[in-house]
């Protein structure tokens, strides 16, 4: 406890609301202990809480876990070349998808929603779809998961604003929030990757099952693919790729926050 005091004298106040938010307030000095970015497949061991969540224990990678061996997982692959004019292709996109009609989700729409933040964003987050609120605001995340999705990247020191660019598989709200359709899928998750062709990030962190399967075109279950590092070739270059829990299911299962978290320091190790 007297460590824990000691270090927490320099954590700013508001990035430690943040992590009480995430209910890892304790563990709040394990950034500064994460390992050095290493490649994903030197590593052997990955950085856990200790049974009393005030540091880091190295632990072994077992399928399943929170900490699972990268092994040889799935890779995707984005082969849109590079642009002449970036800037121009990005405007160009936006405005295809803005007046998409390729599918039945433009129906019910009240806008597209084509993502958030910088195209030279050195991270990529990649939800599912759209919901109610995301439909009304033309923008991925808002409201309570939208909330809990910023207290987890300010938890490292990222933001919306200026270190991620957020899209999701699908720019169109699915009738009752419902899964999409796989010609949804197949009509629109070209733009996803037209996006990530384009944004050419560090990291991709994969929020939820469904987008999570979408990208790494494989129908294991999320417990299965966190915990690991996948890769996705984009543009020649292998990028790594974290899954992690979608924020609305954090907010109806609390508990597994921690495992976010523990996702959240893989990522950071990865990029």
């Amino acid at each position: 406890m007297a460590t824990e005091r000691k270090a927490a004298e320099g954590v700013n106040p508001v990035r430690r609301a943040w992590l009480r938010e995430l209910g890892v307030e304790r563990l709040w000095s394990l950034p500064a202990a994460v390992a050095p970015a290493s490649a994903p497949e030197a590593r052997g061991v990955a950085a856990v809480p200790d049974a009393a969540g005030a540091g880091l224990a190295p632990a072994p990678l077992v399928a399943g876990s929170a900490a699972v061996s990268p092994g040889p997982a799935p890779e995707a692959v984005v082969a849109a070349p590079a642009p002449a004019d970036p800037e121009q292709a990005w405007a160009a996109l936006q405005d295809e998808v803005r007046d998409c009609m390729a599918c039945g989700l433009c129906q019910g729409r009240t806008q597209t929603v084509f993502g958030t933040g910088s195209p030279k964003a050195r991270w990529l987050l990649v939800g599912e779809a759209p919901g109610e609120q995301e439909d009304k605001q033309g923008a991925p995340f808002v409201g309570r998961s939208g909330k809990l999705l910023d207290s987890m990247l300010a938890s490292i020191a990222r933001s919306r604003q200026h270190d991620v660019f957020i899209a999701n598989v699908i720019k169109c709200r699915p009738p009752g929030n419902r899964d999409p359709l796989p010609e949804e899928v197949a009509r629109c998750s070209p733009y996803l990757m037209r996006q990530i062709a384009l944004i050419n990030p560090e990291m991709i962190l994969v929020l939820g099952r469904f987008a999570a399967q979408t990208l790494l075109e494989t129908d294991a279950r999320i417990g299965s693919l966190r915990g690991k590092v996948h890769s996705l070739s984009v543009a020649g270059r292998k990028v790594p790729v974290v899954v992690s829990y979608h924020p609305a299911y954090l907010l109806r299962s609390p508990a597994e926050k921690i495992k976010a978290w523990q996702d959240l320091q893989l990522a950071l190790s990865a990029s």
